[in-house]
């Protein structure tokens, strides 16, 4: 049977898309536009949350999650370049570290640090 192999792409619409790619490229690393990114291989999660989930912001149908190599150097980036972070406590645990940010347009953005191997 034939299977899907992994994520080809991410489409959002965007109030200013040259500007928010601009903005993915700039802070993130992210080639977006119509360059394909290459990305590293790694774990991928996809999974649907209950229409009340309050795991990320409630007036919003998705959440961008980006797996990163190293997340306290990511945020000191991020924070220093004036992008607002927000770490909890309860959101690390088996499943690695995480950190918020959004977009400017309001996008939530989960980071991710898995677990080392």
């Amino acid at each position: 049977m034939a299977q899907v192999t992994g994520i080809g792409g991410v489409f959002f619409r965007a109030q200013d898309p040259k500007a928010l790619a601009q903005w993915y490229t700039t802070h993130l690393g992210i080639p977006a536009g119509e360059s394909p990114w290459q990305q590293a291989a790694g774990p991928t999660v996809f999974a649907p949350f209950p229409a009340s989930s309050d795991y990320f912001p409630i007036d919003h149908q998705v959440m961008l999650n980006l797996r990163v190599d190293d997340l306290a150097g990511m945020i000191a980036t991020l924070t220093a370049a004036g992008v607002l972070t927000e770490t909890r406590a309860e959101w690390d645990g088996p499943w690695g570290t995480f950190a918020r940010i959004h977009d400017p347009e309001g996008n939530p953005i989960e980071l991710w640090q898995p677990p080392a191997a």
